[in-house]
């Protein structure tokens, strides 16, 4: 009888250290991000899996609004980043009437942060053919139906920071399109493939999606022609797996993780 009593603490011993002790991040998680941040989250999915093992990193690169609606229809999310508060605001129930119409309640207003910021560009194909130097080069070429410009669609963020722009030099998209000037990509991945395969004479894109096609960038948008490129990242309220959700998302907050963002141009908002 003493013996099994002995046993008996020396299990309850064990599990209330057990109890004590954080366990440390496992499992596998899903995270839909923005197109243009396939190069840099798949590099830094390998390296979370390989510090923290029994982990998994499963993504899904699509447009921001795309991604948006594959959570609005029940997709497994664990992690969404979105390229432009919109499409986040618009899954988030803390955010007013006005930027969440539909009153959708996916986000964990909580874990909500504003991961990176880029810029939107202007790229040219390899030899620049038309010699396109500058966005006040390219409003002038358009005017004059002279130049054939890609840019992503109106529910892709690059697209509408586009649409800005157009309207910044006081253009008109629908005639433009009419004219035949305009080509759109269903996210910046294609309009950058557009421009890289010298399809067209220059396309919008990002920054960092001109870096990793190794494109040349003739000018840089600034925010009063089309506002702030601003990434923001936030956990599904329904994650399977918020542990792990969460130990990525602080990951991505890190000095590694920054130095790997800011190596392709985004700007690191948080950590370090």
């Amino acid at each position: 009888m003493k013996k099994r009593t002995v046993i008996l603490l020396a299990l309850c011993l064990c599990l209330s250290l057990l109890a004590g002790c954080k366990a440390a991040p496992s499992g596998e998680i899903t995270v839909f991000a923005a197109a243009s941040l396939t190069e840099c989250l798949t590099e830094l999915g390998s390296r979370f899996e390989s510090a923290k093992p029994g982990t998994k990193v499963l993504f899904n690169f699509e447009s921001s609004g795309t991604l948006k609606t594959q959570i609005e229809k029940g997709a497994d999310c664990d992690l969404f980043i979105s390229a432009a508060p919109k499409q986040m605001n618009q899954l988030d129930l803390s955010r007013d009437a006005e930027q969440n119409p539909d009153r959708l309640d996916f986000i964990d207003p909580e874990t909500r942060l504003d991961l990176l910021e880029n810029k939107v560009a202007l790229a040219v194909p390899a030899g620049n053919p038309r010699e396109i130097s500058s966005f006040d080069q390219l409003a002038e070429a358009l005017r004059a139906g002279k130049v054939l410009l890609a840019m992503g669609g109106p529910d892709v963020p690059v697209g509408q920071y586009t649409q800005k722009i157009l309207a910044y030099y006081g253009l008109d998209e629908s005639q433009l399109a009419e004219a035949g000037i305009l080509t759109y990509g269903d996210n910046v991945k294609a309009v950058t493939a557009q421009v890289s395969a010298s399809l067209v004479d220059c396309g919008v894109i990002y920054q960092t999606d001109a870096h990793s096609a190794g494109l040349t960038v003739v000018d840089t948008a600034d925010r009063e022609m089309c506002g702030q490129v601003i990434y923001p990242a936030a956990l599904l309220k329904n994650t399977a797996n918020r542990e792990t959700a969460l130990a990525f998302l602080e990951y991505l907050q890190s000095a590694e993780a920054g130095e790997l963002f800011a190596s392709v141009g985004f700007t690191p908002l948080t950590g370090q």
